[in-house]
């Protein structure tokens, strides 16, 4: 038994060790990958920064860095990558959208279709607020609108009736909104072309039809993925197959 409980230790004080060693090397990848950055060296900074995402950080700050070096290599396919995955966890960060909106701007293919204007409308908080924003304030809505009816049930009266309704229908709306959102993350997927040139063929072989090319940069939705294979759609009536190694998910 004393056996044991001498393995074990040593077992857990290794991982312990490992975690903390881990937990220091981050920050200093990410100094490594600021300094190479900064000295004009941008494939070690790409490298730098990418060992630290690659380590389970999720961070917009991080990822922003790495489409910025990604930018500064030419490889616009991987900087809109990296700033779509900073913009979904900062959509206000004005620096990021401005290079966002360049790093497009230098893309070939434009989609033939617009987003629906009444979708646009309808749900013009959430690109004002963010998708968390909007969670935390259906929350908060929710528990001001039960606080107002335990409030009523406490006093046995009737309590701001009419402010109790409208918080109910906003709180209902930004319900909805996140359910949206949380709907669009876990069944839709997004995607970035990553090569300069990609052909989209009719199925799942390389002598298949090719129906249309896309280029470096351009975002595609994933409806299917089979034997090495998706589906994209990139606009109203252009769909086919793509290898996944000639994309990769947002």
């Amino acid at each position: 038994m004393k056996k044991i409980c001498a393995i074990l230790f040593v077992v857990m004080a290794t991982i312990a060790a490992v975690a903390v060693s881990g937990a220091a090397e981050r920050p200093r990848l990410f100094l490594d990958g600021v300094s190479a950055y900064n000295r004009g060296a941008y494939h070690e900074a790409v490298s730098a920064f990418q060992a630290v995402a690659g380590s389970g950080i999720c961070n917009e700050k991080l990822f922003y860095n790495l489409g910025n070096a990604c930018l500064k290599q030419g490889k616009i396919g991987y900087a809109i990558l990296w700033y779509e995955r900073a913009f979904r966890l900062d959509p206000h960060d004005p620096d990021l959208l401005f290079n966002l909106d360049y790093a497009r701007s230098l893309t070939r293919d434009m989609k033939e279709e617009k987003v629906n204007p009444f979708i646009g409308v309808f749900f013009f908080w959430k690109d004002m607020l963010g998708d968390a924003a909007v969670r935390w304030t259906a929350i908060f809505l929710n528990l001001c609108f039960w606080g107002l009816l335990t409030a009523q049930a406490i006093r046995r009266k009737r309590v701001f009736p009419f402010a109790r309704y409208c918080i109910l229908g906003v709180a209902l709306v930004f319900l909805v909104t996140a359910c949206h959102d949380y709907y669009v993350t876990l069944h839709v997927k997004t995607a970035v072309i990553l090569p300069a040139e990609v052909p989209v063929r009719s199925g799942l072989a390389d002598d298949a039809t090719e129906l249309f090319v896309l280029h470096e940069g351009t975002t595609v939705g994933i409806e299917k993925e089979k034997s090495g294979y998706s589906r994209i759609r990139f606009s109203r009536g252009k769909i086919g197959w793509i290898k996944n190694d000639a994309l990769e998910i947002i």
